[in-house]
Order: structure tokens, then sequence, then C-alpha cells
């Protein structure tokens, strides 16, 4: 058969059809969050009672939160879940932006908080139906990001050692999972480690109350050295690496007393080397990699530039080394988060409203990573990636059809992804119910 190709010009368009269906795919997500029990999660641990805007709860998350998977930035976006038969592939009332945000603003610091409890709850949940890492090694990255905005009506915005206007959220992340632990909204002039040791308490404490009963160990980057947090740590009996400014007085004499026959060289670009050694600094192990370019491009980097981290982890330097470098994971889901999702953009003036947003955002985020490792689509030793898991599985239209009685919602022939679709699906379906 011939198939038939016409001009651009010649197709008229109809924004008429009742029945279609965008973004489909979220009925994935809205399977693991029933099977989860969000709904009522949320109405047990939200109580906005007396607050504008703060009735039903839970309908309004949900919204947010299946908008956020689709993509949506902005406040506004959320009405595209009200676009055709879109409402009704999901099993709760989906608000009208206007709602939604009257109900970001009425959030103070305490009601952020019960949206903390319900990400605890929710990865309790989550982690029940096999994700927990129980007594394997659990290894996490603590990091923070700006989140760029623009005016000078946002509470707490503010410029930080970006030099940029915005706000300074802590994120601390599972490593091999990608799904955001803990998080915490802070004010755009935030230093980096500011709250950091108190971050650290309340994240391990999650962890332990969720499911995790092996070994933890916490990666930093530099912006977070702290003594403090060191001996907390090592009070709770955790491990860590924790990058150190390599040319920091202390360290770096350190770093000139090692001895040329110390360095041991450890694979690296083509055009450059790198080679890494390990001393003491303040009781603690430190290691040490340096690198440098080499070939025709050496004279733009002629010295050996510095990076070093300290730990109590054992084991070759080289492994360690490559171990810390694995930290870069987190910038993933960052990423994810930033990246056409619900931290691209901050939307409230209110501090708290932005808080809440921020809580959303993660839900959203690990929905993403829970229902592909729950439904087989990603192997557990692969990374999700939030984009093409949403341009493979949740930007996929539909029509949704009544036939004798039965709702059946018919996606396109030919779909490259809808074996794995459907099996995901199915094995979403087949889940226990978690006990509420």
């Amino acid at each position: 058969m011939t198939q038939s190709y016409h001009t651009p010009e010649a197709i008229e368009v109809a924004f008429d059809d009742e029945n279609l269906v965008a973004n489909a795919g979220l009925l994935l997500v809205s399977t693991l969050a029933s099977k989860l029990g969000l709904d009522a999660l949320i109405s047990e641990r939200v109580d906005l009672t007396g607050r504008v805007g703060g009735a039903n709860p839970a309908s309004k998350s949900l919204t947010l939160i299946h908008a956020m998977v689709a993509g949506a930035s902005h406040i506004d976006h959320i009405d595209m879940l009200r676009a055709g038969a879109s409402s009704k592939l999901l099993p709760f009332r989906v608000v009208a932006p206007s709602t939604l945000g009257t109900y970001l603003r009425s959030f103070t610091s305490c009601h952020v908080r019960q949206l903390d409890e319900v990400i605890e709850e929710e990865l309790t949940r989550a982690w029940t139906m096999g994700l927990a890492p129980g007594d394997d090694p659990l290894v996490i990255d603590i990091d923070s990001t700006i989140c760029e905005v623009y005016g000078y009506h946002k509470q707490g915005a503010a410029y930080g050692y970006t030099k940029k206007l915005g706000y300074h959220p802590l994120l601390a992340v599972r490593s091999d999972t990608g799904e955001v632990l803990h998080c915490r909204m802070r004010k755009g002039s935030a230093n980096t480690q500011r709250g950091s040791k108190r971050f650290v308490q309340e994240l391990i404490a999650r962890c332990r109350r969720i499911g995790a009963t092996g070994k933890i160990t916490i990666r930093f980057d530099p912006g977070y050295q702290s003594e403090a947090t060191l001996k907390e740590l090592e009070r709770l009996g955790i491990s860590y690496t924790m990058a150190v400014r390599a040319n920091a007085k202390g360290i770096k004499s350190l770093v000139e007393e090692i001895s040329k026959d110390s360095w041991v060289a450890i694979d690296y670009t083509e055009n450059g080397e790198a080679q890494v050694a390990e001393t003491t600094y303040k009781g603690r192990r430190l290691i040490i990699r340096r690198t440098r370019l080499i070939g025709d491009q050496a004279e733009l980097f002629p010295n050996w530039r510095y990076f070093g981290f300290v730990t109590d982890l054992e084991g070759p330097a080289i492994e360690l080394d490559q171990f810390h470098r694995n930290r870069a994971r987190i910038e993933l889901s960052i990423k994810d988060l930033k990246e056409g999702a619900g931290l691209e953009h901050i939307p409230s003036g209110k501090f708290h409203a932005n808080g809440a947003w921020l809580a959303h955002a993660v839900i959203a985020h690990n929905l993403t990573r829970q229902v592909s490792y729950l439904g087989t689509i990603t192997p557990r030793e692969s990374m999700v990636i939030a984009r093409t898991f949403r341009n493979h599985f949740i930007s996929l239209v539909g029509r949704l059809v009544n036939r004798s009685g039965k709702m059946i919602l018919r996606t396109p022939a030919r779909w490259p992804w809808a074996k794995a679709f459907i099996r995901a699906l199915i094995t979403l379906r087949t889940l226990e119910p978690v006990p509420i």
C-alpha cells in the first residue's frame, strides 16, 4: 500500500476530541501511587485546617505531582491534565492552576515538614515493595544546587557564591537508584554547608527508619568540609568520603611532602595523565589525586592540579578515588529535577510555598524512578534518565473508549516501547498494595 503524503499547509487542526488523553503514560504513575496509598497518606499527614485553600490536600498534591512527572515546571502547566479525557485517567480530582497556587501559598514551615513526612513514608512503602537496600551497603551523595529566579519579589531569593539570584536547596540522593532521600529549601545566600550537620542527622535517622540496616557511606564535595560533621558521622558510625580543598595551607604542605615514588598512575584521558597517593590529615586517611595535560595541550595547564578527600574507608587508594569520583552521579538526579521538571522554575513569591514545591518535585522525581525499577523498565544497575523515561512512557497520546462497559486506553500502533509499557503496567498492577 502506497503511503499518502500531505503538505503541512493542507492539514486542518481542530482541538475538539473529548476522548483524547495527553500524557497517557501517567497511568503507570497513578497505578503505583494507588498501590502506595499516596492519596490517603497525604490526607493523613498534611493538615492545613483553617488555612485558605487548605481543603482536600490529597487531590491538589497529586495533581501537582503527576503534572511534574509529565514535565510541568510552572503552575499553569497543570492545565495539560485537564485537557480532553486526561483527568478521567487519574484516580483523583484534577484541580485548576489557580486553586493549586492558593494551596501552595497556604503552607507554613510546619506544613512543609508534614510534606517531608510524606516523602519519608512514600519511600518506606516503595522500599517494602523491593527497593530497600536491607543489609546491603547504602551509598548516599549530598549536594546542593542553585535554582535561579528573576525579579525581586520572591521571599528568600538572594545572591550566593554563584552571583546568581535564586534559592539554594540541599539534597541527599541514593547513589544506585537516584531517589532523593532528604531535601531542604534554603535561601539563596545560604552557605553551602549551612545546616549540613543537622541535615545529616535527620538523613541517617530516616534511612534507618525506612529500611537501611546495612553499612551507610556518605560522599561530600569540598563545600561541606567540616570537622563538626566528620565527628558527627564518626559518632553515628557512618562511613564517609569528604572532599577537601587541596590548596588549603595545611593540606598543601602535606601534599608537598609526598615522595615521588608514592604517586601511582591511574587511567585518564588520552591527552592527560593522573596519579594517586595518600597521606594522613588530622589523624584521618587523606587520598590525593593529581592531574595534568600532556602533549600539544600541555601549555594550557602545564602544572599538576590537586584534588583530595578524607575517608575512613579501607581499601586501595586507587579504588577509593574511583569510588569517591562516582559521587558525580548525583548530578544526574539534580539535572532531572531541573531539566524540564519541577525545579526548572521556582514559582511563588512565598518562601514556604516554594519549599512545598520542592517537596512535591522530590516525590514526583522518586515516583519516576520507582515506576521504572519496580516496573522492570530499567535494570537496577542502570540509572533512570527522567527525560528519556518521559519521552518513552509518559508523553504518550491515547484515546479513552468505552467498549461494553470496559474502559480501554487506545494508543498509537507500532509505538517502539509498547511492550515495555505493557510489561511495566502488568507488573505494577500485580504488586501487593501497602497495608494502610
